[in-house]
């Protein structure tokens, strides 16, 4: 028996010694039978030397159908204790809080600066193949991606089905958005999003490589917003601020960080952005319920099933039995 075979009611099993108790201490049912006397009825005892029998008998039944009756009754009772497998238990992933990344789609991303294995690719493309990585491990959040330049936009609502998000990333391009970089619409376009949820915690996440084109709504009264939703937001620098063409504004960066409660990043390569998911991890931590989901597999229908197939196939022969019988006393 495998060690993780268990009885959910083990004190059942006491049941099993049931019918031998009754048998052992109930009087027997006794049937009555008709019985003949006729004259010299004493004469013929003693003459053929035989007892007389009384008129009621204790009909027995034979070993056969006394050990398929208790092999039903046996089955029934392991079916009632409740047999099952049980696994190992599990930590259930507990729905901790909306994280939404805002990513930078800008023109300025399609930069061929960065490197992935040796070879040049352009700034998005070297972003989305490392952040697939970090989306995958965010196991307790539901995921938000949003897409902004010109303009912002939702790529994908707020999901636990992370393979989702990973397809909308993987589907979008530079330039889908506009041409400038419009971080405060971004901000605020991510703050509807939360808006139409009820899980508390809110964290976001806006990577872009360029400066705030200063249209419609400010970097800095977005976050303010953000600030009185208690929504955190970590910024991340794409690309050298020293380098020539560099249009990366860190410091409005850093100023919408701090004001959430957040924390601002730099990342000039590939190796520095991986760091960078590494220590959001650290921050922004996986949580998990406490080991109260243990998996079982019930085996109860095992015996039932058996104890009525006996049932049935005692009850077909008995009534194959008594026909024959009645066909031959014709």
């Amino acid at each position: 028996m495998p060690d993780n075979f268990h009885f959910e009611y083990p004190l059942v099993i006491l049941l099993l010694p049931l019918p031998l108790l009754v048998y052992w201490l109930l009087p027997a049912i006794k049937n009555r039978s008709s019985a003949l006397r006729y004259p010299y009825f004493n004469r013929a005892v003693v003459v053929s030397q035989q007892k007389p029998k009384k008129s009621s008998q204790v009909k027995k039944r034979s070993w056969l159908a006394w050990l398929v009756m208790y092999s039903i009754w046996g089955l029934l009772v392991v079916a009632l204790a409740s047999p099952e497998l049980v696994g190992k238990p599990e930590k259930k992933i507990k729905t901790a809080r909306n994280f939404l990344i805002a990513a930078d789609i800008s023109f300025s991303m399609a930069n061929t600066d960065w490197f992935i294995d040796d070879k040049r690719t352009t700034r998005w493309a070297a972003v989305k193949d490392i952040m697939k990585d970090f989306v995958k491990e965010r196991k307790s959040d539901r995921l938000g991606l949003l897409f902004f330049a010109s303009n912002a936009y939702i790529q994908a609502p707020f999901t636990s089905d992370l393979q989702t998000v990973e397809t909308m990333l993987d589907e979008a391009d530079v330039g889908m958005a506009g041409q400038m970089t419009n971080i405060g619409k971004a901000i605020v376009k991510g703050m509807d999003m939360f808006k139409r949820d009820t899980i508390p915690h809110k964290v976001m996440l806006i990577l872009t490589d360029g400066v705030d084109s200063g249209m419609e709504i400010l970097p800095l009264d977005a976050a303010n917003l953000a600030k009185k939703d208690s929504t955190v937001i970590y910024t991340i620098g794409i690309g050298d601020p020293t380098a020539a063409g560099s249009d990366l504004d860190e410091r409005t960066l850093q100023e919408i960080s701090d004001m959430t409660k957040g924390k601002y990043f730099r990342a000039k390569d590939t190796e520095a952005l991986q760091n960078i998911y590494k220590e959001l991890d650290a921050l922004e931590p996986i949580e998990y319920e406490e080991e109260s989901y243990t998996p079982k597999t019930l085996l109860y229908y095992i015996p039932l099933g058996i104890a009525l197939g006996l049932g049935a196939l005692s009850i077909a022969v008995s009534l194959i039995v008594l026909i024959v019988k009645r066909v031959k006393s014709t």
